[in-house]
């Protein structure tokens, strides 16, 4: 299913609870962003999103994982040069010493670290979201306000903090971070897509209220 979020932002929502696959957005502004490919098994979904909007999946600049679990990065393996991969060198390693040669990942091009990222004109700001894995990352477009969470906070829930890696009180450290940010957007890895500001405020105070004593 794709979703036209805004102008240069879609998502390609997945809603079949018979498989495990994640959310995947595509930042199309001047430069092409793929947010968390999926599972390669299931990548025809997304594929099939980009060929309706008469995008070639050869044309992605850029595959962006927010942290290193299968299905939000194993289609990664799909895409060949001249389209360039990033993520955290954290969950890289992390992915390493758990799958081993397993999940035959290219090393990035470059790892994304805290603070500013730049995209051809683009602009966004990197936050480490430590909690769900060890080297989770939420990426933040300050010109539209949109929050990218990965598997950090979702609507009306949390990541899991029970897979190797994970802490309880590094996934609320990190959510309280995320909030500060007032997002007018939060697109998920998971579930529905937040939109408006007082909507995300609402979703990070119902996930307060209610996950926080469970962390």
């Amino acid at each position: 299913m794709v979703t036209k979020i805004f102008d240069g932002l879609h998502g390609f929502i997945w809603q079949d609870n018979r498989q495990n696959n994640c959310n995947t957005f595509l930042i199309d502004a001047g430069k092409r962003i793929l947010i968390d490919p999926g599972h390669s098994h299931l990548f025809g979904h997304v594929e099939q999103a980009l060929l309706s909007l008469k995008i070639d999946p050869r044309s992605i600049d850029l595959i962006l994982i927010t942290h290193a679990h299968p299905d939000h990065m194993e289609a990664a393996l799909l895409f060949k040069k001249p389209t360039m991969l990033t993520m955290s060198r954290t969950d890289f390693a992390y992915l390493k010493e758990l799958a081993g040669d397993y999940y035959k990942i290219p090393e990035p091009d470059f790892f994304l670290q805290a603070g500013e990222l730049e995209v051809g004109d683009l602009q966004f700001e990197v936050i480490e979201t430590p909690g769900h894995t060890p080297g989770s990352i939420c990426l933040y477009w300050p010109k539209q306000g949109a929050l990218f969470t990965g598997d950090l906070a979702f609507d009306q829930g949390i990541g899991r903090t029970d897979l190797p890696g994970g802490s309880g009180k590094q996934l609320k450290e990190s959510i309280t971070r995320v909030e500060a940010l007032q997002a007018q957007y939060l697109l998920p890895g998971h579930g529905g897509v937040v939109s408006g500001a007082k909507a995300v405020s609402d979703n990070f105070r119902q996930i307060r209220d209610y996950w926080f004593r469970y962390l």
